[in-house]
Parts: C-alpha cells; structure tokens; sequence
C-alpha cells in the first residue's frame, strides 16, 4: 500500500543529502542555501570568512609594492570561488612572476560549483605579482594577478 508519509520522508532524505553534497563542494561558509525545484532557482550565501581564511591572507598593514605602482593593470576574480594557478594538479602554472602575456590569455581559473572559469589577461604585458595562492577561495573582484602593460599604462589595453 502507498504511504505519502513515506514518500515525503524519502523526498525530503534525498533532498537532504544531494544539498549536504553541494554545500559540501562550495567555497567558504554558506550562510544561507534556497533551493526551488519548480522554475529552477538556487540562491547562495556566503558568511564572514572563518578564522582560517582570515590567517591565511597576506597582512594588510601597508600597500604592497604592486599596489604603490598606479601603472599596472590588475586581473581579478571574475566570481566566488576557488583560485588555481594551473589547469590541473601537476600541471605548470598558467603563469609566473616575470612572465610575458598576451590579452586574453589565460592567467588563472576560479572554480565554482565545479565549473572552471577562467581568468585572462586584459592586456598585453609582463606578469609583476600573483597575488592569490593557489587553491585558496576567492571574492568577485579580488585582485589575483598583476600585470605591466607593454608600453606603458597608455597601452594597456593593446
């Protein structure tokens, strides 16, 4: 016999543990998670950083020396996520310190919700500063990568 008790419990079990398994693979404390089947909605938000991202980024005591430097352009996070250096674990770095670029080329991905999104160059240039470490989560507009445009800050956007 159909007991709708059983089926609600059993729904709501799945619901449960497919939702566990979401928050589990997002970045940062969730705070809040609104799932709506009907029409497809998912709303994500996130709380304060844990006491273990807060030590994890670098002292903000004084501008680093990218920062005194109004000439160079900066490559930050496209969204929320999780920064990586490489397309893979063992691969080289998309990019390193003194390396030379291209507009558009890739200079890192920002991972979020197993979707790799890349970050690229809005210019030409030479990269002076990776500024997020690798693997670490990321805020929408955080600064990541910085560059010096070739030819100066007048061509940046070459």
């Amino acid at each position: 016999m159909h007991d709708p008790a059983t089926d609600w419990r059993e729904r709501l079990r799945a619901l449960r543990e497919e939702i566990g398994g979401l928050v589990a693979d997002l970045p940062g404390p969730v705070a809040a998670l609104t799932v709506r089947v009907g029409d497809c909605s998912l709303e994500i938000a996130w709380g304060p950083p844990s006491a273990a991202s807060e030590r994890a980024a670098p002292p903000r005591d004084a501008p680093s020396e990218t920062e005194r430097d109004g000439d160079l352009r900066v490559c930050t996070a496209p969204l929320v996520g999780t920064f990586y250096v490489a397309p893979g674990p063992g691969e080289p770095p998309f990019v390193r310190v003194g390396d030379r670029v291209e507009k558009g080329q890739a200079v890192g991905v920002v991972e979020a919700m197993k979707l790799m999104n890349r970050v690229v160059a809005e210019c030409s240039g030479e990269v002076v500063e990776v500024r997020a470490a690798d693997g670490t989560p990321v805020e929408f507009g955080q600064e990541l990568v910085f560059l010096r445009p070739d030819g100066g800050p007048e061509a940046g956007g070459a």
